[in-house]
């Protein structure tokens, strides 16, 4: 599965001052600690750019490109800073667009920078009238809009990245099989098949720090059992990078990474978490199993379920 690095986001207010002041020495250390950690995209985040984040994204652009080769996920709400990225980026065809939504004018001014420089795109299965669907067949059913666009526009579905939306845990706990749901109904509905991705983090927003990567990397392993290609996520967790590569290359390293793969199997195969066994006495898989349990709706979340 590619990782699309969530790491320089203007979420974080350390990285919003440090774009704000064009603080460059800032900016270079957090995209060297991304680079090392070698993702198939580095996101820049940048929000609505507006007012003093006027002409951020070029000068983002621009430290980037002399720092490495890595593609990078041009996110904002602006067009315009979009647009001016992809004009500065020698292989454009290379990177990706996060993101549009179902939202006709949107969608149409997006999807016109995706095929004018042949990148990729990630659409969000939502618009402005109904927000995030809470059922996996209207979030289908944007897509099917979304589609209709891009084909108008010439754009290959395999550049487009179909993101399902997850909510919180903590929020709405029925949404994470939704979410896994709609990643089935994705990969199965298009022909030629499309592509995946999710915003990792949104599953554990809210929760206790120390449940955070745990949430995470469960979700992502049954997310890539269900069909997921890439996740934006944070590629400063290294054992959610080596649980990505244990999954592809069916190959683990601890006892516990035993369990993972029977979790993505589960999931590959449509069974039930009921036919998975794990070492009641260990307490690492323990805390997997409780955690997928929860993901999967068959527990009521707390933020002492591990307690439980």
């Amino acid at each position: 599965m590619k990782i699309i690095s969530e790491n320089l986001h203007i979420i974080s207010k350390a990285t919003k001052e440090a774009v704000l002041n064009r603080d460059e020495k800032y900016i270079k250390a957090l995209l060297q600690r991304q680079i090392q950690t070698n993702p198939d995209w580095i996101d820049l985040n940048i929000g609505p750019a507006k007012g003093a984040f006027s002409g951020a994204m070029k000068w983002l652009v621009d430290i980037v490109k002399d720092m490495t080769d890595i593609p990078i996920s041009f996110d904002s709400t602006n067009t315009e800073e979009i647009s001016t990225g992809l004009a500065n980026i020698l292989k454009p065809q290379e990177c990706i667009i996060n993101s549009t939504s179902a939202d006709y004018e949107r969608l149409n001014k997006i999807s016109d920078l995706a095929s004018n420089y042949g990148c990729s795109l990630i659409a969000l299965t939502m618009n402005a009238e109904i927000g995030i669907p809470k059922d996996s067949d209207k979030r289908l059913e944007l897509a099917f809009e979304i589609i209709e666009v891009t084909t108008e526009k010439g754009i290959d579905n395999n550049k487009i990245y179909f993101d399902p939306l997850i909510l919180p845990v903590c929020v709405d706990q029925s949404q994470a099989v939704e979410a896994l749901n709609t990643i089935r109904m994705l990969k199965e509905s298009f022909e030629p098949q499309i592509n995946t991705t999710i915003g990792l983090s949104n599953v554990s927003n809210g929760c206790p720090k120390e449940l955070r990567g745990l949430i995470n990397r469960v979700f992502m392993v049954l997310a890539m059992g269900c069909g997921l290609d890439s996740a934006i996520a944070d590629s400063f967790d290294s054992e959610l990078l080596r649980l990505n590569s244990v999954i592809e290359n069916q190959q683990p390293k601890t006892d516990y990474d035993n369990l993972y793969i029977s979790l993505f199997n589960m999931m590959q195969n449509f069974e039930d978490i009921e036919t998975i066994k794990y070492d009641k006495n260990n307490e690492e898989q323990v805390k997997l199993f409780k955690t997928a349990e929860i993901l999967l709706n068959k527990k009521v979340y707390t933020n002492s379920f591990l307690e439980i």
